[in-house]
């Protein structure tokens, strides 16, 4: 069985305000830093009421619990840019890599952009998060018109 086929079988729904633990645990485990106020102002605006049809969250079962989640959105409002699909985060347990659960997740979140009439998905890496960058390589994303720069206010002279 594909690793796209297995994950097709785990539990793939939306996320819920009692997944917020878990989804500190896996943001944890991949940057080695619990950030529980900065998740919580995340599901208040991702899953609360106002633009709840912009916003969503996913989650998907693993043997032991929520093993992988993805964050959302639909905007417009960098620099003229057309409505677009983002990816604002996507995490998995170490135990459910390449199991096909991320790809499971972006795969519904590319359902839902589209229910919406939205085509074009977005998403920031970081340049040496090599595994994140390569698995949305391998899903068809590429380098996108804009390039992101940004400037450190305490460095000016």
């Amino acid at each position: 069985m594909s690793d796209a086929a297995r994950a097709q079988t785990t539990a793939l729904r939306p996320l819920r305000r009692d997944d917020l633990d878990d989804v500190v645990r896996i943001d944890a485990l991949h940057t080695g830093d619990a950030k529980p106020a900065y998740w919580t102002r995340i599901f208040d605006t991702f899953l609360g009421s106002s633009g709840r049809e912009r916003t969503f969250g996913f989650g998907i079962e693993g043997a032991h619990g929520l093993a992988g989640y993805l964050f959302g959105e639909i905007r417009a409002v960098e620099f003229g840019s057309e409505t677009c699909g983002w990816v604002f985060a996507i995490g998995i347990e170490r135990e459910g890599t390449r199991k096909g659960h991320a790809s499971a997740l972006l795969d519904a979140a590319r359902r839902r952009f589209a229910q919406e009439g939205v085509h074009k998905i977005r998403t920031m890496v970081r340049r040496n998060d090599v595994p994140v960058l390569s698995f949305f390589r391998a899903r068809g994303f590429v380098g996108g018109p804009y390039v992101q720069l940004e400037l450190n206010g305490e460095e000016q002279s």
